[in-house]
């Protein structure tokens, strides 16, 4: 077996462990409702096991297809490409790089996206020997980021560039840590700010003041009402599942490529399902064909 197949394995087995449990744990009695009849296995949630064997299947597929080597077409992030040009910049100029990581702590997976942002970004600053600033809001998250960026200028071959006070706490309060911000960015008039993270009311106060000193402004974030605000201010906006696909986008990996992919590709079946059912539907209700509404009960009895 061959170095490659190892973590495929561990990926396999990972999986179908945590399907079993879920698709079980119904059904055990510490779970199961009073009028429910415990057992090994709940029928009531059948469709559940089809429709995780569809999208498991799917990510297994693109996993082994990405790890061989075969190509896997991911569409242009227009922020994404714009992020080494952005560093450039500023090491022209010779400003410094403002990365604010949202104000979620370490439990919210935006934050968790941005710190694998923060070391691919990282990295590329390394190379460049540009300054980096990374003011905070949580203490978890400033020890975090420390040892991502760290290790990113590890793996650039410059540790002694590294600037651990580069990346410090200002405060727990929203707007406090707001205004702290917009005084380092009027300060400092770095050349490229990131905002990628959890945002709230304060995103188009940090991105309006970027915007007053001529920064390149790269924003990202799940939140869509913060999305407007900064669409509107920044040059580039990653929406949504942009901030998520972007390590896997970044990072080139055959493994997060593989399993991008196989999530597309569930998506695109509950899409054509979808459809199928509709259509079928109509078809049922114009013409009364007995067999038509078999076929559309089977439909909806997967997304039931």
């Amino acid at each position: 077996m061959t170095r490659n197949a190892f973590p495929l394995v561990s990926l396999m087995r990972t999986i179908l462990v945590c399907s079993v449990i879920t698709l079980l744990s119904p059904a055990l009695p510490c779970f199961a409702q009073d009028t429910a009849e415990s057992g090994w296995f709940n029928t009531d949630r059948t469709q559940a096991l089809v429709l995780g064997v569809i999208l498991t299947g799917a990510i297994l597929l693109y996993v082994v297809l990405a790890t061989s080597g075969r190509p896997l077409f991911i569409r242009k992030i227009a922020g994404l490409e714009t992020v080494e040009e952005a560093v450039g910049r500023a090491t022209e100029m010779g400003k410094p790089i403002l990365y604010v990581p949202g104000l979620n702590d370490m439990d919210d997976v935006q934050t968790i996206a941005s710190m694998n942002l923060l070391g691919h970004l990282a990295t590329i600053i390394a190379g460049y020997d540009s300054r980096l600033h990374v003011p905070v809001r949580k203490s978890l998250v400033m020890s975090a980021a420390r040892e991502t960026v760290q290790q990113s200028y590890l793996s650039a071959g410059r540790p002694d560039a590294y600037q651990e006070d580069a990346i410090h706490y200002v405060s727990d309060a929203q707007f406090a840590y707001a205004a702290a911000v917009d005084g380092i960015i009027v300060r400092e008039r770095p050349a490229a700010c990131f905002y990628l993270g959890g945002f709230y009311a304060e995103s188009l106060i940090l991105a309006e003041t970027g915007n007053s000193i001529g920064a390149i402004q790269i924003a990202g974030t799940a939140r869509p009402p913060q999305l407007p605000f900064f669409v509107a201010a920044c040059d580039y906006t990653l929406i949504g599942e942009e901030l998520f696909a972007a390590s896997a986008y970044l990072s080139k990996e055959p493994r997060m490529l593989g399993s991008l992919k196989g999530q597309d590709a569930g998506k695109g079946i509950a899409i054509i399902f979808i459809i199928a059912g509709s259509a079928l539907a109509t078809l049922e209700s114009v013409t009364g064909s007995e067999t038509v509404r078999e076929v559309s009960e089977i439909v909806l009895w997967l997304f039931r």
